[in-house]
């Protein structure tokens, strides 16, 4: 069975989950290639501790994702879910640090580790940790906030250095603020691409300039906002509770794979694999009716939908007072794409196995009959 299996692994990245003979979780491990790190497990010299997980491995499982950053922060969440006897476990002060602005009157820009369910506004988790804190220093050049204590009546260093708004020195409105803020928030969402742009026409100005000590700064600043804002969907920024279905149909089967989304982030994953012929909607129509009626205790507050279903026949059918929503763009498109590929590929490496142990048999008796 697992030897099988390796022959199909995709040359993507993502996590696999390695099983033990009772169906548990025993190690979690993210690749920037799945087909090679997977494989590498049953294969050539491995050290003590990895020898004594591959003789308990009787099964594994693979999560496709966008990039090896969402990997990674994928990866995490896992072992977190499900706390594996093999990998080493994550304490709270060694989560990915996010950046924050407050919700408060004269609101900040800062780093945090903890994500609660307050009025601030959250973006991350960053793995690489120093090029998050350089990023954070340079938004604060470009759109500052507050960075002094309120108490201070006079200027501050930083507004000095032109990364305090100055409300040490003057009173800002909600509306400056405000604007500052919707500058930084337009920046997390793709904005960061247009000041590459500036920073890279600087670097350059500043190179013919012969001025180089200046253009290799904006070199690091550049690097740190590519290091920081590789593309991640596996960490939403809203931090609601979302099921994200993605299906895939092929010769008679169907696979249906959920992401559970809880507080922004994906914990966990459902997978169902069946035959059937009847018309696709007409099977995901059914299969989401079954699936909400037996998890009456499953309430998300957003149920996120691949376009091969009607919206009107799904809330008749599983009558649930939360937004179904079918996205046209942005991540939450992104995330019902990643579900489907997901899906793709489970399926299609189950009718593939099939077709290789069905050959494997007919051999078998083939050379029975001889």
């Amino acid at each position: 069975m697992l030897k099988n299996k390796l022959r199909f692994l995709p040359e993507r990245p993502g996590c696999y989950l390695m099983k033990d003979s009772q169906g548990k979780v025993i190690y979690v491990g993210k690749a920037k290639k799945l087909k090679n790190r997977v494989r590498s497990y049953f294969m050539g010299t491995l050290d003590d501790k990895t020898t004594r997980l591959v003789k308990q491995i009787t099964d594994f499982e693979i999560i496709l994702t966008s990039s090896n950053l969402e990997a990674l922060v994928l990866e995490m969440n896992l072992i977190k879910r499900y706390t594996p006897k093999y990998n080493i476990m994550l304490k709270d002060d060694k989560t990915y640090p996010y950046i924050k602005i407050t919700s408060e009157r004269h609101p900040q820009l800062i780093i945090t580790r903890k994500v609660t369910r307050d009025r601030g506004k959250y973006f991350g988790p960053f793995p690489n940790v120093q090029a998050a804190f350089e990023m954070k220093k340079y938004l604060e050049q470009l759109y500052p906030l507050r960075k002094c204590p309120l108490s201070t009546d006079h200027a501050c260093l930083y507004y000095q250095l032109g990364r305090c708004i100055g409300s040490c020195v003057r009173e800002v409105s909600e509306e400056e603020y405000q604007q500052a803020i919707q500058h930084i928030i337009r920046f997390f969402h793709g904005g960061y691409k247009q000041v590459i742009k500036d920073l890279k026409r600087k670097m350059l100005e500043s190179s013919n300039r012969l001025d180089f000590e200046k253009a290799e700064i904006y070199k690091k600043q550049i690097s740190y906002i590519k290091a920081t804002m590789e593309k991640q969907n596996i960490l939403t920024l809203n931090g609601i509770d979302q099921d994200v279905f993605g299906v895939y149909f092929q010769q008679g089967w169907v696979c249906i794979q959920v992401f559970y989304i809880r507080q922004g982030k994906m914990i966990d994953r459902n997978v169902s694999i069946f035959r059937s012929f009847d018309e696709p909607e007409s099977i995901f129509l059914n299969y989401l009716e079954q699936y909400y009626a037996t998890k009456r205790e499953i309430r998300p507050e957003e149920i996120l939908l691949p376009e091969s279903v009607t919206i009107d026949l799904v809330q008749k059918r599983i009558q649930m007072q939360v937004p179904i929503i079918q996205p046209k763009r942005g991540k939450k498109k992104e995330l019902v794409n990643l579900a489907c590929r997901n899906a793709q590929i489970s399926l299609q490496e189950k009718l593939t196995l099939k077709e290789f142990e069905l050959a494997s048999t007919n051999e078998i008796f083939g050379k029975q009959e001889q």
